[in-house]
């Protein structure tokens, strides 16, 4: 049933409904029902006003999404599995739990984002910045960093491949701004 076949059923219902039992009452009865009617529907507005539903996670698996803007948004528990993101704006974005696997990361801006446990799994991240993001538990065993800028990142219990991890030992530097941690510490690079 479409929404609005259901909302002329509802309609078509409450009219009867109002002019068989609600105006066959007393009217003291009937002022009561309408306070009734008109207090819970005002309980009811306020609820959906001071607890808005939760925001649902977003599939953008295998989209084709080149410079896209998310920058500043809430994509937590979202997923872009193999979708081609190069040169995308993820910047100040919560990325709680987002999957990344196999995406296209080329280029992307991940400036201040918040990448924990995230699945950046044979992620492609070539010059990507990841300035100050915060990468926390987050899965990335087959991801490639070539040329990522990594200054203030934190890397805390991250799985990367050795290899990975010296690549990014070595332009490693700074503070995370947020977990205070140092990014060569978090990526356990040698002194």
């Amino acid at each position: 049933m479409s929404n609005k076949r259901f909302g002329v059923a509802v309609s078509q219902h409450l009219k009867q409904w109002l002019t068989t039992v609600a105006f066959s009452q007393p009217i003291w009865q009937q002022r009561a029902l309408m306070l009734a009617i008109v207090c819970w529907s005002a309980i009811v507005i306020s609820f959906g006003l001071v607890s808005p539903l939760p925001v649902l996670a977003d599939d953008y698996n295998h989209d084709f999404r080149v410079g896209a803007d998310f920058a500043g948004k809430d994509l937590t528990d979202s997923s872009f599995t193999k979708a081609n993101l190069r040169g995308s704006n993820f910047s100040h974005s919560d990325l709680h739990g987002v999957s990344f696997f196999g995406a296209n990361l080329e280029d992307t801006n991940f400036e201040g984002a918040d990448l924990r446990n995230a699945t950046l799994d044979a992620a492609r991240f070539t010059n990507a910045n990841l300035t100050n993001a915060n990468l926390e538990g987050a899965f990335a065993f087959n991801a490639k960093f070539g040329g990522a800028i990594v200054d203030g990142a934190d890397f805390t219990d991250v799985d990367v491949r050795r290899d990975a991890q010296t690549l990014l030992c070595q332009s490693a530097k700074g503070r995370n701004p947020v977990t205070g941690r140092e990014t060569r510490d978090t990526l356990n690079c040698k002194t």
